[in-house]
């Protein structure tokens, strides 16, 4: 008797191991990601969140106001995509819900030339082709600046920069503004253009070969993970801030993206 009550007892807390077991459902985090570099990130750290419990869901994002959104309505968990300075413009622009869950990587802003090795290469009146939106227009003008091409008005603002605000050409050159996604696909018809580099990479582009001038590690303009202020303290995304800052990550940016893609102190 003694023996069947230990073999029904045993029986049932196997069952009920089982039926647990089995009722465990893994987290869901949805991510919505660029390709390059971001979503080649993601998949490197997707088997260890996936040991935390974490089922990673990369999302392709193909209009970038819409990724700002879909993350503020609490469609999206959170996106990787953009550095802080345009995520700040977003929130202020569009009264978005969204903060910094954490720094992750810095894409250089390069002067890019497929007919020119360096920049006192470029000759007078050089057609050079920048990106026109937001925040990155101001950060193309500062690398010209920086190039020794133009000085800035003292008045420039940073989230409403264009042409306009180029008080002087120090070297004469003509400036066109650009939609990003176009700059790369004519390149052909500048002598220079500027974009970040992750635009090089997707376009399949040798950057040591077309880079002639470039942002540094101290570039302020850092890739972040972007949440709805509710979620920064999730177990999940905490996780995944973690994992995005890991040694594992910090070694593959090194070797893969060669000086491409910078990780964030």
């Amino acid at each position: 008797m003694k023996r069947l009550t230990l073999f029904i007892t045993l029986f049932l807390i196997t069952l009920l191991s089982n039926s647990n077991a089995s009722d465990v459902k893994k987290l869901i985090l949805k991510v919505s990601a660029d390709i390059v570099p971001h979503t080649e990130m993601l998949e490197v750290i997707k088997p260890d969140l996936a040991k935390q419990g974490i089922e990673l869901k990369i999302y392709t994002i193909t209009d970038t106001t819409l990724a700002n959104s879909q993350v503020s309505d609490g469609e999206i968990d959170a996106n990787f995509f953009q550095h802080y300075e345009y995520l700040k413009a977003q929130v202020k622009d569009r009264n978005l819900d969204l903060v910094n869950a954490g720094n992750i990587h810095v894409e250089p802003m390069g002067i890019y030339s497929d007919k020119y090795k360096s920049i006192k290469d470029l000759p007078s009146n050089a057609k050079i082709g920048i990106i026109n939106d937001s925040t990155n227009e101001y950060r193309a003008l500062i690398l010209l600046e920086k190039a020794g091409f133009i000085k800035l008005k003292s008045t420039i603002n940073p989230y409403t920069a264009s042409t306009r605000d180029i008080e002087t050409y120090i070297k004469p050159i003509k400036v066109i503004e650009l939609d990003p996604s176009l700059v790369t696909r004519i390149r052909d018809q500048f002598d220079a253009y500027i974009t970040w580099s992750s635009k090089i990479l997707e376009a399949g582009i040798d950057l040591q070969k077309v880079r002639i001038f470039s942002e540094g590690r101290d570039s302020p303009y850092v890739n972040i993970i972007a949440v709805n202020s509710k979620r920064a303290n999730d177990f999940a995304i905490i996780s995944l801030v973690k994992a995005l800052k890991s040694d594992k990550i910090k070694k593959f940016i090194a070797e893969y993206y060669r000086g491409a893609v910078i990780a964030a102190d």
